[in-house]
């Protein structure tokens, strides 16, 4: 099983791009602070994050930099050379669901919404079209 879930501040805007194939995609940064151990300093992780299609338009639309922001995915390595020709792994997470997190006035003076006219929900392509509607009344739920 590959699921990630983290929660920090965006490093930078994230910025929309598209593949020659006119497929949407971002890259970011998320800065995760690790919890504090008796009379340590905080300590910050960082990880590369990759979204794709709706997710990338949705991300790059409603986040800024120093925004929370909680997403959801798979790690994944990625081989490739450098400059100098060195074998490097890069190692992102591969967002399937991003979230708001913390208050709406937290990051800027209009609510964290600078980019974008209205708020926005989670967004996720996973099961949009899986749901169906429940016929009847509240008589069979067991709470």
């Amino acid at each position: 099983m590959n699921n990630i879930i983290i929660m920090g501040r965006l490093t930078d805007n994230p910025e929309l791009r598209k593949t020659p194939n006119d497929i949407s995609v971002t890259s970011f940064s998320v800065a995760v602070q690790r919890a504090y151990r008796n009379g340590d300093d905080r300590q910050t992780d960082f990880f590369n994050c990759v979204a794709w299609r709706g997710n990338a338009e949705f991300i790059s639309k409603y986040f800024t930099k120093g925004q929370m922001i909680a997403v959801e995915g798979s790690m994944q390595s990625r081989r490739y050379d450098d400059r100098d020709g060195n074998k490097r792994t890069a190692w992102e997470i591969q967002v399937s669901q991003a979230h708001f997190c913390g208050s709406k006035n937290e990051n800027s003076a209009d609510g964290g919404f600078s980019r974008g006219a209205e708020a926005a929900p989670s967004f996720s392509n996973a099961g949009a079209g899986d749901f169906t509607e429940l016929d009847g009344g509240d008589d069979d739920l067991p709470f």
